[in-house]
């Protein structure tokens, strides 16, 4: 980490406070329930399609769950919520950024062939026509790498390098980033493994950039590759 990012990364949050964050994870995932039901409700037409619907709910969860996030850190502590989890863009190596994703994606699928990697993909259920390819490529280049990165990399990694050192905690930050992944995946170890080492990258790139918006930049090229992977071997 750069002297000057280590300076600043020192957050002022706690272990308490992390789990009432995990505490908050069950709550908003039946709130996200019961909003989605009421919204379909109202709106039977509303989220038409397993795309848009499963979408819909982890988009509510996120929404949920980034609440309890701001609750914690600009209410509890009166801290700017963005700047606190290092939202920012003024970094240098903006550029690398941009192309660590694609070249990462590249070598964890090589890697991935090595350790002949079940074919399993988490998106190829919900894509069935181009209504929604559009709406899973937003969710899944977009809207979950920036929910994931403000989370692990904004707020778990500096508490725990805090506590801990910086490379346990951005080991300690990337297994359960790839344990949260393991249901999409079908609990395929090698699948777990890869997003890990994705998550160490992540975390890196966090660290030495003092950027969370970095890490996220990495991720949605990351994310972007294999989606783009994943539509020529499906219609081209």
């Amino acid at each position: 980490m750069m002297p000057g990012a280590q300076a600043r990364d020192q957050p002022n949050w706690s272990y308490e406070d992390l789990a009432l964050f995990v505490g908050a994870v069950l709550p908003a995932l039946a709130l996200a329930e019961l909003l989605l039901r009421a919204v379909r409700a109202l709106a039977p037409g509303a989220f038409s399609g397993e795309a848009a619907t499963t979408l819909a709910f982890q988009s509510l969860f996120y929404a949920l769950l980034l609440g309890a996030l701001y609750l914690l850190i600009s209410w509890r502590y009166g801290s700017p919520f963005w700047s606190s989890l290092r939202w920012t863009f003024d970094y240098s190596g903006a550029w690398l950024c941009l192309g660590a994703g694609p070249v990462l994606a590249i070598a964890t699928a090589a890697l991935g062939v090595v350790l002949r990697t079940p074919a399993t993909s988490p998106i190829q259920d919900l894509v069935i026509d181009r209504r929604s390819l559009v709406i899973v490529m937003a969710f899944a280049t977009l809207l979950g790498p920036a929910f994931e990165e403000l989370v692990f990399r904004g707020f778990l990694l500096p508490l725990l390098a805090r506590s801990l050192g910086l490379w346990p905690g951005i080991v300690l930050t990337a297994i359960p980033f790839a344990l949260v992944h393991g249901p999409q995946n079908h609990w395929a170890w090698q699948q777990v493994f890869l997003v890990g080492l994705a998550g160490v990258v992540f975390g890196y790139v966090r660290s030495k950039t003092g950027s969370t918006a970095a890490a996220t930049t990495i991720h949605v090229g990351y994310n972007m590759t294999f989606f783009l992977g994943f539509v020529l071997q499906r219609w081209v």
